[in-house]
């Protein structure tokens, strides 16, 4: 018997999982898969087909097919065997029968159908020896890492029996050197009060014990070292040139990866940016939701913004914040129960109902929100446009983006999904740059900076032929520096003087589920 391959292919022909076994061009083995189809007929009961040189052994799986190619000589009772057995494979990797799922199982299920079939002939195994050398498990590992986690607890043991006799050799030495003092204390009385009466007699020094403390033993000693014999097995965490390579071939793969601070800037990526250093801090955040019809228009968007107030000292407390507002149609204002709303709606004034008494400090207080919700196509900050269409077996997407928003947007993602089984696409233009995300099958567009120079921009790749609704959703990402909503500080005063305040403050705009359906 002689496999040349095995395959999962759809009813159209395509591969979703190749593997041949013989010396073969791959071209040659993709002819053989792409006109297995023409050949299998409708209404019949039949397991193979065969042609003038080969013959197609198959099994439906679904809306799938599993295949081997064999040559005409093979034992066709062993080959159903094999398609048999591979047929109770597939299921073991592959938790729904669809061909997305096919695809993402794509590697197991060639390195179980290498377990199965070796150089084109059967192997004498069963599912669970396939399922168990796949998943590659030793018990000879096993074994051997319950021997070294025995001598490690062990040592633990050990040093522990060893810490314990030195603490008890340090206290049997203070006692000692109590003693000694003792002694000292003594011998003083003596020489003071009897002068030179016994000047041929014996010195109490001289009655006392000599004593010697032990010398104290380190707390790790080499005693306690665990016996360091020669290491086996790969180290993990020892290389740091290892570490880059590997994070090398992440971003060779596709994957966004960022270099990893070290020192200084790895303490400051964990606890994040310093606390505001000016005596009053305000902080204008606004978050927007938008759900974009890939016909057109805008199904819904909703906006939400706060503002805060952090005052650092309690001499900095009474204060009243002026605002300089437009006119901001459509949008809910809300300020803090404890806020003047009179002061607010007639004098846009942020001030305690009592002017004597001061701001908490210490912690950032909420002391504006504003919502708006609508289907208005002029609030939205971007607007993304996507044609898919299909030319001679591939798919030619066009899309193109437009801001219309009165400021800078920063760091845009637009994240675009490619169909199934789709590898890294052909892309022929684009305004800006690009990577194709591997894990998420998505060409990601990143533009820096969308400004007065870059309005708008298009882009333009080639997948395989593949429906229109599998571009979509798209998902976009950005940021920027001004909020949607009309709202800044003007001034902050002392609200017992009236006097100008020193104030620093940070406005941010975020995207929160911004999408393309």
């Amino acid at each position: 018997m002689v496999v040349l391959a095995a395959a999962v292919v759809t009813k159209t022909g395509k591969a979703l999982v190749s593997r041949q076994f013989v010396d073969m061009s791959r071209i040659r083995i993709e002819g053989l898969l792409a006109a297995f189809p023409k050949l299998v007929g409708t209404g019949k009961q039949h397991t193979y087909v065969e042609t003038e040189n080969v013959r197609y052994l198959y099994q439906p799986i679904e809306s799938m097919y599993l295949v081997l190619v064999t040559n005409k000589s093979s034992n066709i009772l062993e080959d159903l065997e094999t398609l048999r057995l591979c047929g109770k494979v597939v299921p073991e990797y592959v938790e729904a029968l669809e061909e997305e799922e096919v695809a993402l199982a794509a590697f197991d299920l060639l390195f179980a159908f290498d377990e199965v079939i070796s150089l084109g002939h059967k192997e004498n195994v069963t599912v669970s020896q396939v399922r168990q050398n796949t998943e590659m498990e030793s018990h000879e590992e096993k074994l051997h890492k319950m021997i070294i986690q025995s001598k490690i607890n062990e040592t633990k043991d050990l040093m522990k029996k060893k810490a314990q006799e030195i603490e008890k050799t340090k206290i049997e030495a203070a006692k000692g050197a109590g003693r000694m003092a003792g002694i000292s204390s003594m011998q003083g009385m003596g020489s003071s009060g009897m002068g030179g009466g016994m000047g041929g007699g014996s010195r109490v020094d001289d009655m006392a014990p000599r004593y010697r403390p032990e010398p104290a033993v380190p707390a790790y000693s080499k005693a306690a070292e665990p016996s360091r014999g020669v290491k086996k097995g790969m180290q993990l965490g020892k290389s740091k040139a290892a570490g880059r390579d590997f994070l090398e071939s992440l971003k060779a793969e596709g994957e966004a990866v960022e270099d990893v601070p070290s020192g200084a800037a790895a303490a400051a990526a964990v606890t994040g940016p310093p606390p505001p250093s000016d005596p009053v801090f305000i902080a204008v955040e606004e978050k927007i939701s938008c759900v974009l019809s890939k016909d057109g228009g805008v199904e819904n968007c909703e906006v939400q913004g706060t503002m805060s107030l952090q005052i650092q000292n309690e001499a900095d407390a009474c204060v009243r914040v002026v605002l300089a507002a437009g006119t901001n149609p459509g949008y809910q204002f809300k300020t803090h129960p404890n806020i003047d709303k009179a002061g607010y709606s007639n004098d846009n004034v942020l001030a305690l109902k009592d002017p004597a008494r001061p701001f908490p400090t210490g912690a950032p207080l909420g002391v504006l929100k504003w919502r708006l919700q609508t289907r208005e196509e002029s609030v939205v900050p971007l607007t993304i446009n996507c044609w898919p269409s299909i030319s001679g077996g591939e798919s030619y997407v066009n899309i193109e983006y437009e801001s219309t928003a009165a400021f800078d947007l920063q760091n845009v993602h637009i994240m675009i999904p490619l169909p199934p089984g789709a590898q890294t696409p052909q892309v022929n233009q684009i305004d800006g740059d690009w990577r194709y995300d591997m894990r998420k099958s998505c060409l990601v567009w990143s533009i820096e900076l969308i400004d007065d120079t870059n309005r708008t921009g298009s882009a333009e790749f080639v997948v395989p032929a593949a429906a229109a609704d599998n571009f979509f959703p798209i998902e976009v990402e950005f940021g920027a520096a001004k909020t949607i909503c009309e709202v800044r500080v003007d001034t902050v005063l002392d609200a017992r003087s009236g006097q100008p305040v020193k104030y620093g403050s940070r406005t941010s705009l975020v995207t929160e589920g911004y999408h393309v359906e």
